[in-house]
C-alpha cells in the first residue's frame, strides 16, 4: 500500500511540474522557421544537405500533423502587431539558391502546396550549381517568395563598410530590377551580423532580416534577428521534427554570438 501512495505522489509531482512548466512557457511561443540549403543526395553527409526523400518525408509531417505554412511576410507583419499565432504555423526558407532548390526542392513543395522563401544573390544566379533567373521567375509565378542573401554571401561583420554597402544595396536593387517587386527580406550569409550591418538595412528598405541561431533574442521579437532552424538528414524521427517545430525550441538550444 505504502509503494503504491508514493507511486501515485511521484506522479502527481510530475505532473504538478510539468503544468507549472507548460505555464511558465506558455507566452513564448515562437513561429518556427524552417531553413534549409541543399536538397540533394549525396553519398557522404553534409550538414548542409537534406536527401530528396527525408526532405519529402518532412513535408509529409508537415501535412500529417495540420501545419499551416505562411509566408515571411505573414510572418513579419504579425510579429509587428503583436499577433498570437495559433501554435500550428510554420514558415520554410532556403539560403544559397542552388539548383537543386529549382529542379528537386521545388516540385515537392509545389506537389503539397506549400510556398517558401528563396535566399539568393545575383552575384551567383546562373553560376554552376546555381539558379538561373528563369528557374527565380518560374518559381515567383507560382508562389515562391525571394529575398537578398547579400551580393556573394559575404560575411558582414567581416567586411567593410563599403563592402557591406555592396552587399546589401545593390543585391536588393539587382533583385527589385530583376523580379519587378520590393525585396523587403534578407538572410545574413552564415548568420552574421552586427549594428553596422543592421542600420544600413533599415536604411536600404529592408523590413526583416534572418539569421541561424544568433543573437540574444530567443523569442524572434526583434525582426531584425529573427532565429531559423536547420533541417537536414539528421532530421528524420517524429520526436525530433515534433521538438524542433514546437515553436519553443529556440529556448532550449544554445545561442551564439551575432558576429
Amino acid at each position: 500500500m505504502r509503494a503504491y501512495k508514493k507511486i501515485f505522489l511521484g506522479v502527481w509531482c510530475v505532473l504538478i511540474g510539468f503544468l507549472i512548466f507548460a505555464c511558465l512557457i506558455a507566452d513564448k511561443y515562437t513561429v518556427p522557421v524552417m531553413m534549409y540549403h541543399n536538397v540533394a543526395d549525396s553519398a557522404v553527409f553534409r550538414e548542409d544537405t537534406v536527401s530528396l526523400a527525408n526532405f519529402e518525408r518532412q513535408l509529409k509531417f508537415l501535412v500529417s500533423r495540420g501545419y499551416n505554412v505562411i509566408t515571411l511576410q505573414e510572418l513579419v507583419d504579425g510579429i509587428k502587431s503583436g499577433r498570437k499565432f495559433k501554435h500550428n504555423c510554420v514558415a520554410i526558407t532556403f539560403d544559397d539558391g542552388m539548383k537543386n532548390n529549382f529542379t528537386a526542392a521545388y516540385p515537392l513543395l509545389k506537389k503539397y502546396n506549400f510556398t517558401a522563401n528563396f535566399f539568393i544573390s545575383p552575384g551567383t544566379v546562373g553560376d554552376q550549381n546555381s539558379m538561373t533567373w528563369d528557374d527565380v521567375q518560374t518559381m515567383r509565378a507560382n508562389g515562391m517568395t525571394f529575398g537578398s542573401h547579400g551580393m556573394i554571401q559575404a560575411y558582414l561583420p567581416s567586411v567593410s563598410t563599403q563592402e557591406k554597402t555592396y552587399e546589401i544595396y545593390e543585391s536588393k536593387r539587382i533583385l527589385e530590377e530583376k523580379l519587378k517587386e520590393q525585396i523587403y527580406f534578407y538572410a545574413y550569409p552564415v548568420g552574421g551580423f552586427n549594428d553596422e550591418a543592421i542600420a544600413m538595412l533599415k536604411q536600404a528598405g529592408y523590413s526583416a532580416a534572418f539569421t541561424t541561431n544568433r543573437g540574444t533574442d530567443r523569442l524572434n521579437k526583434d525582426i531584425f534577428e529573427i532565429n531559423r532552424i536547420r533541417f537536414g538528414d539528421k532530421d528524420q524521427s517524429s520526436l525530433v521534427l515534433t521538438a524542433k517545430l514546437s515553436g519553443y525550441y529556440n529556448l532550449f538550444r544554445k545561442l551564439k554570438k551575432s558576429h
